[in-house]
């Protein structure tokens, strides 16, 4: 499926373009969309498919490369991560969750109680 099939960014939205579009990438990545391994467009070809602006795209790479989603090899390209940061980062907070939820002495059910509340603020 060609980027511009499943890539859509909205100037009117309010949202930043490039931000628009990083997280749509994310989102592929863990929808299985774009599987790891898969060559990106280049800025220049993504920028002219999506009418945007060469450094938009660029700003986009850059950020979804510097959170390990993306990798760049030199001349290559920019392909998609082999292995998903957030896997590792939410596993390793997961533990530390744990850790202090059984130190106060709560049970699972109070600990997911705490989680769900913060997901409702």
């Amino acid at each position: 499926m060609e980027p511009g099939e499943w890539l859509r960014v909205d100037g009117q939205s309010g949202r930043p373009l490039f931000d628009q579009l990083r997280n749509q990438i994310i989102e592929a990545i863990r929808a299985g969309t774009l599987s790891p391994g898969t060559r990106l467009p280049t800025v220049r070809d993504l920028a002219g498919r999506l009418g945007l602006a060469v450094n938009t795209v660029a700003r986009a790479y850059r950020e979804l490369e510097a959170a390990g989603i993306v990798e760049t090899r030199g001349r290559f390209g920019t392909f998609v991560a082999r292995a998903d940061p957030s896997d590792s980062a939410m596993a390793e907070a997961a533990r530390t969750y744990l850790d202090v939820a059984h130190g106060l002495g709560l049970g699972k059910a109070e600990a997911v109680r705490y989680l769900e509340a913060a997901y409702e603020d």
